[in-house]
C-alpha cells in the first residue's frame, strides 16, 4: 500500500544526501583531497649562479603548503622557495600519457625556485628539496651538490648539446656522457629541447621513458631494440649539478594560441608578427598579437637565464669560468620542402588558402630579427665590443641555426622569404616565396662580426649531425647527432630544394666552407674514404668542452653494441690571442 509519509522521509533523505555530496564536491575544490603518495614531478636542477648564489628550481602537480631547499653538510641551512604554476602547460590526443585526451587540454604545473645566497664558488655543498601538499604529506628528493658561479681561472668540462626532442638515442647519449666524463661542470644546450613546447609529458613523463628532464637527470627510461637486443638507458645525472644554458630552437616556439584541435598543429601555426597585426586589425579580432603570432612562454616560465635588457632571457651574454658565452635567437620557423600543391611549406603557399590569407604560412620566417640595424644585432655589437667579452679567455657564441653545415635545414638560406605572387594565363593565382642566398643574415651580418671580434667557438645544432669547419680562426661546430640524424647532404644523399633555383645548394655547405674530417678516429665510408661527419640512427655523438686546456673533445657510441667502449673521435683546440 502507499504510504505518503514514507514517500517524504525518503524524499528528505535523498536532499540530505546530495546537500552533503554538494558540500563535499565544494570542500574538495577548494582543498584537494589527496591520499597517494607524495611525488615531484622533476628532480631539482640548477639556475643562473652568480658570484656568491645559485637558482635551485623544481616542478610538482600541486600547488603545495610549503617547498624548501636545504644545504650545507648537515642540511641544517634553509631556503623557502617561490612558487608559480606554468601558464601554458597542457596535453593533447597526441600526448604520450597514461590518460587519454581527446582535445587540448590544460595541466596544472607548480614550479618552485630557491636562490641559495652566500656561497664559495669553489666550495661544492650538498643539497635537497622538500615539498609539502596541501593534506600535509612531503616529499624530498636525492641528494645532489651546489656552488655559485665558478670563478676565472677554474678548470671547468663543459657539456655541449642539442636537439634531444624525445629522440630515441638521447638517454643514450647522455648516460655515457656521466660514463665517460663524470660530472660535468655546465650544459650549454643550442635548441630544440622538446618537439612541442607546450606539451607538458615531453618536459616531464612522456611514457616512453625519454623526456627532457629525466634523460638530463638520470630518471630516463628509454628502451633501445637493435638487432634482438633490448637495453634500457636512463640519461645521465647532469643538471642536478651543473647550470644549464640553452638558445631558443625553432620547437621551443609555439605558434597562434588556442586556434587548432591539436598542439602539433598550433606549434605548427605560428605567424609573423606584422601579418598579425594586419589580420587581427582587419577582422577585428579580439587577441593580444602574440596569441595570434607565436610564443615562448613556456619554455621562459620553465628556465631562469640571464638577461639581456632588449632580449630578456631570448638573447643573453653570461660569463661562465673563462668563458664569455653569447646568446642568440637565430631561429625560424621549419617548414616542408615539399612543392606540393597541397603542402604549407617552405617555397610555397597551398593552392586551397590561396584565397584565405589567415591561413598561409607566410614561408620559413624568421621569429626575431638579426639583420644589421636591428635591435639584436645592435645589442650583438655592443656585447661584443664589451670588456668582459673582451677580457675573456674564451669567446664563444651559441645560436640554433647553422652558419656551416652539411645538414638539410641549412637550405634555403637565413633571410626572410620574399614573397612573390604569381598569375597564369588562366587568372589562376600561387603564392611562393624565395630567399636569396646573398642576403643570408648569419652569413652577411652576423658571421663578419664575430670576425672582427676573435670569436673562437661558434656552437650550433638543428640539422641532427656532426660536422664542423674552420674559417679565419673561428670554429664551427654542430653536435647535433644527440637522439637521431636525418642525413648529411653529401654524395648521393640531395637536399629537396627547387631545381630551378641556383641559390639552392643540393651537397655540401652553402656558404662555402669544407668540413673537416674529425682527427683521431673518423667513420669510414663504404669505400674505405674517412668521411667528415657522423649521420646516424645508430651511433650518438656529444662534445666536451675542457677549459683546463682549450680543447673541444668529440665521443661516439654505438647502440647497436650495448656493450662497446665510448671512443673520442675527434679533437680540436681553441687558440688563444
Amino acid at each position: 500500500m502507499f504510504n505518503f509519509n514514507t514517500l517524504i522521509r525518503w524524499c528528505g533523505v535523498v536532499f540530505l544526501v546530495a546537500i552533503i555530496a554538494i558540500v563535499i564536491k565544494s570542500t574538495a575544490a577548494a582543498q584537494p583531497f589527496m591520499t597517494s603518495v607524495p611525488q615531484l614531478l622533476s628532480d631539482p636542477f640548477l639556475q643562473l649562479p652568480t658570484e656568491n648564489s645559485v637558482r635551485v628550481v623544481w616542478f610538482t602537480e600541486f600547488a603545495g603548503s610549503g617547498h624548501t631547499v636545504s644545504y650545507d653538510q648537515d642540511f641544517r641551512q634553509q631556503v623557502i622557495a617561490t612558487t608559480t604554476k606554468l601558464s601554458r602547460t597542457r596535453e593533447d590526443r597526441e600526448s604520450r600519457v597514461d590518460i587519454e585526451y581527446k582535445r587540448p587540454t590544460k595541466r596544472d604545473i607548480w614550479r618552485h625556485e630557491a636562490e641559495v645566497t652566500k656561497l664559495d664558488s669553489n666550495i661544492r655543498l650538498p643539497y635537497r628539496v622538500t615539498s609539502v601538499r596541501e593534506d600535509g604529506k612531503s616529499i624530498s628528493s636525492g641528494e645532489f651538490t651546489l656552488a655559485a658561479k665558478p670563478k676565472p681561472g677554474t678548470p671547468l668540462k663543459i657539456l655541449l648539446t642539442s636537439d634531444h626532442q624525445l629522440k630515441p638515442m638521447t638517454a643514450a647519449n647522455l648516460q655515457k656522457v656521466v660514463e665517460k666524463v663524470g660530472r660535468v661542470d655546465g650544459v650549454f644546450f643550442a635548441g630544440d629541447l622538446i618537439n612541442i613546447a607546450d606539451r607538458a609529458s615531453e618536459w616531464f613523463d612522456d611514457n616512453r621513458g625519454g623526456a627532457f628532464f629525466p634523460c638530463l637527470q638520470g630518471l630516463a627510461k628509454y628502451e633501445l631494440s637493435k638487432d634482438g637486443v633490448k637495453t634500457t638507458y636512463t640519461g645521465g645525472e647532469i643538471i642536478q649539478h651543473a647550470p644549464l644554458y640553452a638558445a631558443i630552437g625553432n620547437h621551443e616556439v609555439m605558434g597562434r594560441f588556442e586556434r587548432t584541435g591539436s598542439l602539433g598543429d598550433e606549434f605548427s601555426d605560428s605567424y609573423p608578427r606584422q601579418s598579425a597585426i594586419a589580420q587581427l586589425l582587419k577582422q577585428k579580432r579580439d587577441r593580444t598579437v602574440k596569441d595570434y603570432s607565436f610564443n615562448t612562454d613556456t619554455y621562459e616560465e620553465i628556465f631562469t637565464l640571464p638577461q639581456s635588457d632588449r632580449g630578456g632571457k631570448k638573447y643573453y651574454a653570461v660569463t661562465f669560468g673563462d668563458v664569455r658565452l653569447v646568446v642568440l635567437y637565430a631561429t625560424n620557423i621549419w617548414r616542408p620542402p615539399s612543392l606540393d600543391k597541397s603542402a604549407k611549406g617552405k617555397y610555397q603557399e597551398r593552392e586551397q588558402d590561396i584565397n584565405n590569407p589567415d591561413e598561409w604560412g607566410y614561408g620559413q620566417h624568421i621569429f626575431e630579427d638579426i639583420s644589421r640595424g636591428s635591435p639584436q644585432y645592435n645589442w650583438l655589437e655592443a656585447e661584443l665590443n664589451s670588456s668582459q667579452f673582451q677580457e675573456a679567455k674564451y669567446k664563444v657564441v651559441m645560436l640554433h641555426h647553422p652558419p656551416h653545415s652539411l645538414g638539410d635545414n641549412i637550405v634555403p638560406a637565413y633571410t626572410n622569404p620574399v614573397q612573390i605572387i604569381d598569375t597564369d594565363k588562366n587568372g589562376t593565382i600561387s603564392v611562393r616565396y624565395e630567399y636569396p642566398i646573398e642576403q643570408d643574415y648569419l652569413i652577411r651580418d652576423v658571421v663578419p662580426l664575430l670576425e672582427a671580434a676573435s670569436v673562437q667557438l661558434v656552437f650550433y645544432g638543428h640539422s641532427h649531425l656532426w660536422n664542423r669547419f674552420i674559417s679565419k680562426g673561428i670554429n664551427f661546430l654542430e653536435t647535433s647527432n644527440v637522439g637521431n640524424s636525418y642525413g648529411a647532404a653529401i654524395g648521393e644523399k640531395r637536399r629537396d630544394v627547387p631545381i630551378s633555383n641556383n641559390n639552392y645548394q643540393v651537397t655540401g655547405d652553402p656558404n662555402g666552407l669544407e668540413p673537416i674530417v674529425p682527427t683521431i678516429a673518423p667513420l669510414l665510408g663504404e669505400n674505405g674514404q674517412k668521411l667528415p661527419y657522423l649521420a646516424s640512427n645508430d651511433i650518438t655523438a656529444f662534445s666536451i668542452f675542457d677549459t683546463a686546456t682549450g680543447s673541444v673533445s668529440s665521443y661516439r657510441f654505438d647502440t647497436l653494441k650495448p656493450d662497446s667502449e665510448v671512443i673520442k673521435f675527434d679533437e680540436f683546440n681553441l687558440s688563444i690571442k
